[in-house]
This record gives structure tokens, C-alpha cells and sequence, in this order.
């Protein structure tokens, strides 16, 4: 996936490209969710901005998914939450993963629908649900290859290296440009 086909499906769909380039890191953080395989970290979560006229890129594995434990086992009465492809402007911010280590989290209202008929198979249409979900951005493991416990509804990277290297981005984001990650959630059959 190269940035400019990136761009050309998020201003089809009218989202923001941040694309000022007069200071570091403004960046665009995009997830690719790719709906078959599920419990496996096939999607990707891309980091990309533009500085001085050239465009910095980086995109690891991750899952958008929640893992079919909680599709099984949903831990809400109404389903497991599954995040809604759109863009979220400002939505997270840099805080604790369940108050045990740095991560992305809410702080802004996103929407899911829910997945409760333990079919496995995602259901990414229905009744939409608007709030506060902890819908985080965090990790896996050290390096895990599937979802699991490891997300019921977040956005998770799958290694922690990879991790690392986008949390250091985001806080860089984060001094040059305040608090406030934007977030675009895609789906490959856009592309």
C-alpha cells in the first residue's frame, strides 16, 4: 500500500490528509482493516506525514478487529464492539492501556456496531452505538501471530518493537502539534 493511493481513497471518502509540511509529524494515522482471516493480526496500522516536501511512512501488522475469544465469549449484553470505518478527528490522546502502560486512548465519542450472534463472522453493519468504549490503541504481546484476549474491539499493533516505534512518533506528534491523534479507519476493498 503506497501513500498517494492512501490519500486518493481517504479524499474519495472527504477525510482529511493532513498535509502540512512547515513542522515534523503532522501526522496521518490510517488502519486497513481486511475482513477475512479473522483472529489474525492481517490488517495494517500506517503512520504517515509529510515534512519539507517529502512523506515519511510507517506501517506494521495489527488487527482492527477484536479476537474471536471476545466474538465468542462478547463481554457486553448487546455484542462485542467492532470500531465503524470513518474518520475520527482528535479521538485519542496519549494516556495507560487499563492503566498499565502507554497508550492511545479515547477521548473522544467513536462508533461501533456490535457482534453478538457468535457466528464468526464480523457484522460491520446494523445499529450503530456512539460513546465512550475504551476503543484503545495498544499491544499484543512481545510478538503475537494471533487476536485472541488481546483486543475486544481495539486497534492493537501485534509486536511490541513495532509498537514502541509508533508510540515514540505519536508523543513526537503530540509536542509539536498537541493532543489529539486523528484516526481513519479503511477497509481493503476501498483500495
Amino acid at each position: 500500500m503506497d501513500i498517494k493511493t492512501i490519500i486518493e481513497v481517504m479524499e474519495g471518502k472527504g477525510y482529511v490528509v493532513f498535509k502540512n509540511d512547515t513542522k515534523p509529524f503532522n501526522i496521518n494515522y490510517v488502519g486497513i482493516r481486511d475482513e477475512r482471516n479473522i483472529n489474525t493480526f492481517n490488517d495494517w496500522l500506517i503512520i504517515f506525514w509529510k515534512y519539507l516536501g517529502k512523506w515519511n511512512f510507517f506501517s506494521r501488522p495489527g488487527t482492527t478487529d477484536p479476537g474471536t475469544y471476545w466474538l465468542d465469549n462478547p463481554g457486553n449484553v448487546d455484542g462485542t464492539a467492532l470500531l465503524k470505518e470513518n474518520q475520527y478527528r482528535s479521538t485519542w490522546k496519549i494516556g495507560k492501556h487499563r492503566g498499565s502502560y502507554e497508550a492511545l486512548v479515547q477521548k473522544k465519542e467513536v462508533t461501533v456496531y456490535r457482534d453478538k450472534n457468535r457466528d464468526g463472522v464480523l457484522d460491520l453493519t446494523g445499529k450503530e452505538y456512539t460513546g465512550y468504549f475504551g476503543i484503545n490503541h495498544h499491544k499484543s504481546g512481545k510478538s503475537s501471530t494471533q487476536v485472541n484476549k488481546w483486543s475486544a474491539g481495539c486497534q492493537v499493533t501485534a509486536d511490541e518493537v513495532h509498537y514502541n516505534i509508533a508510540m515514540q512518533i505519536f508523543k513526537e506528534a503530540t509536542k509539536v502539534w498537541g493532543e489529539g491523534i486523528t484516526y481513519t479507519l479503511l477497509n481493503k476493498k476501498d483500495f
